[in-house]
């Protein structure tokens, strides 16, 4: 009893110092801006494109800046940001207009001569672009989620069969419904019904895998048919689309998009992310040597555990393939 009091008081005593501490930020920040605006001849936003190192630590903190900032001006032009990017419109005319939109508004607002500081404009569209791209691919991957596989599209059965293709290169299908979808770990004889967690989703990020590292795609497909360690191999793929599809909406995922792209996300970016996962949780499965498949649950969510530590615990993290000849258990 006397532990869940106190378990309790510290939980109640740490929220009220985050508390204070925020209310504290919100009053003396604006005033440390203004000192250091003074006395640097620079707004925040220029110290952060200036002094930050590029990638996810300076778009986090411009990020933070834009959201952040009291002035009406900058606070419209962050709205239009918003709006463009859940509508994914953020591309074409309409990125060029809303980076030019907020930038020149920043310029004006803030009294920045562009002809002093070319450098400035050119930093802080980088970052914007980059911010709200991640929204609106986020989006987009929330729309593909949903989107259920239909038999009757032809666009969605192409994929399904390229698929196969891609996989099984010496062994046709011998009719659309068969037990052969199980060698490439679907349960049961047609994979339309494997698909109804993630949708269309599930699909694109195992067709992506297969097509972009067919070579390691079907060293996975190998391992997943190993007597002891064996696993559903589609299955596993489609339970690893939902670990990016919620890394990417709970926003761990900004992390590794801040520091890999450059420019506008692209669906790409998360089909990378989930061909990472896919690799990397095929060599943890091994690691682990589980029992058998009744360990999944158990292993697949120390992977999680893991990757989400290492997003939320270095702002430098960035996860690339590590394509791998070794066959061998």
């Amino acid at each position: 009893m006397i532990a869940k009091c106190s378990s309790k008081m510290f939980l109640l005593l740490t929220q009220n110092f985050k508390y204070y501490l925020s209310c504290l930020y919100y009053y003396i920040h604006p005033a440390v801006k203004w000192f250091l605006r003074r006395t640097t001849g620079l707004c925040e936003l220029q110290r952060i494109c200036y002094g930050a190192p590029e990638g996810a630590p300076r778009n986090f903190s411009v990020e933070r800046s834009l959201l952040q900032s009291r002035s009406k001006e900058i606070q419209a032009a962050v709205a239009y940001l918003n709006r463009t990017s859940k509508e994914r419109q953020f591309k074409g005319n309409k990125l060029e207009f809303a980076l030019q939109y907020i930038v020149e508004t920043v310029l004006v607002v803030k009294k920045i001569n562009a002809l002093a500081h070319p450098k400035f404009p050119i930093l802080l569209r980088q970052s914007v672009e980059v911010v709200w791209g991640y929204n609106q691919l986020e989006q987009e991957i929330v729309c593909l989620a949903g989107t259920h596989f239909d038999s009757s599209n032809k666009d969605h059965e192409a994929k399904l069969m390229e698929l196969w293709s891609l996989l099984k290169p010496d062994a046709p299908l011998r009719s659309r419904v068969t037990k052969q979808w199980q060698e490439i770990g679907f349960q049961g004889t047609d994979p339309k019904t494997d698909f109804r967690g993630m949708g269309v989703l599930g699909l694109e990020n195992l067709l992506y895998f297969a097509s972009k590292y067919n070579s390691s795609a079907k060293q996975v497909l190998a391992h997943s048919h190993h007597p002891q360690f064996g696993y559903a191999f589609a299955i596993v793929g489609i339970n690893l689309t939902s670990m990016a599809y919620h890394l990417m909406t709970e926003k761990f995922a900004k992390t590794h998009m801040y520091n890999v792209c450059s420019k506008l996300p692209s669906i790409d970016s998360f089909h990378l992310l989930y061909c990472y996962l896919f690799v990397e949780f095929d060599k943890f499965w091994i690691q682990a040597r589980p029992k058998d498949i009744m360990e999944f649950s158990h292993i697949r969510e120390n992977f999680e555990t893991k990757i989400r530590k290492i997003l939320s615990s270095n702002q430098r993290a960035a996860f690339k393939v590590q394509v791998s000849n070794d066959l061998s258990i």
